[in-house]
């Protein structure tokens, strides 16, 4: 088993879109084609924040992470947020996730971000049981209001 992480490419967009629609059927969302188009327009737009890393196994993307850094008012510096994360269940228990992670930790501190967070349900123990080898959870809760 070869594992390798990478940057997204255009040629990625088939294998993003079933790893996508996993992670949402996952959550049991549904989002409107216009979105996932637009989610994958930005991703690929270098231009924009949003960056999508990729999990390949033996060459085939299998896991994702999509992350972004922003200013913070909590540090000198930039923070790191992995906003998405996501394995296929095939894959799992390989350490996709984990590789993930830790690609991300190198990807911060070659940048000179301060930290990295992320948030996940609080009934989801598979990744609370990975999150936790990495830090505790900070204690918030969030709020997230429809504009």
């Amino acid at each position: 088993m070869t594992v390798e992480l990478r940057a997204a490419t255009p040629s990625d967009q088939s294998d993003f879109r079933r790893l996508w629609q996993g992670f949402c059927d996952g959550y049991g969302l549904t989002l409107a084609p216009e979105v996932t188009d637009f989610t994958w327009g930005r991703l690929m737009d270098p231009g924009n924040a949003l960056t999508l890393r990729l999990a390949c196994l033996d060459g085939r993307p299998q896991g994702f992470a999509i992350h972004q850094h922003h200013p913070s008012t909590w540090v000198l510096g930039d923070d790191g947020y992995l906003e998405d994360l996501y394995v296929a269940p095939e894959a799992r228990g390989r350490g996709l996730g984990r590789a993930l992670i830790e690609d991300l930790v190198a990807i911060g501190r070659a940048r000179g971000w301060r930290r990295l967070y992320w948030l996940t349900e609080i009934e989801n123990a598979a990744a609370r049981r990975l999150y936790d080898q990495f830090c505790d959870n900070d204690g918030h809760i969030r709020y997230r209001m429809t504009l």
